[in-house]
């Protein structure tokens, strides 16, 4: 899709009441999200091959794993969440908006944790299973790489 349509069709989309819009093909995967002050795109085209060395194998990582890089206080209080992927961590959807989780909170499984943005794509992170956040281990807009703690949590 060239982005003279997909202008178009955000367009269409913003002049309605729909919420949420999903489009996929062979070639590209189109997901508009609108919110009451935050609205996202994403365009995702058909995945390119990826090549790694014969010792590394292509694994995603676990969500919520003890990080052996945290401090021996943060393991024995609980789990770790870290970074799927490389991109820069927001705790909130949008600059004004109120944080998803704060420390102390119980989050439900499902229930987003934060957003991490790469090359312009909104992830969500969510939680895995019922949790109580202990720590939020990095700043608002601060980047992330592949495994860098987000949160310490305990299960609930």
């Amino acid at each position: 899709m060239d982005i003279k349509d997909l202008k178009l069709l955000v367009k269409t989309i913003t002049e309605t009441d729909i919420t949420e819009f999903e489009m996929e093909n062979s070639e590209e995967k189109i997901v508009i999200k609108r919110g009451s002050k935050t609205e996202y795109v994403t365009v995702a085209s058909a995945p390119a091959p990826v090549y790694a060395p014969a010792q590394q194998p292509l694994v995603a990582p676990p969500v919520a794993t003890a990080a052996p890089q945290a401090s021996s206080a943060a393991v024995e209080s609980g789990e770790t969440i870290t970074s799927p992927i490389v991109g820069t961590f927001y705790r909130a959807p949008a600059p004004e908006a109120a944080t998803y989780v704060e420390i102390g909170q119980t989050v439900e499984k499902g229930q987003v944790l934060c957003i991490v943005e790469a090359m312009k794509l909104m992830n969500e992170i969510e939680a895995e299973f019922r949790c109580k956040i202990v720590k939020i281990c990095k700043e608002n807009a601060q980047a992330v790489e592949f495994g860098d703690p987000l949160f310490v949590i305990e299960r609930v």
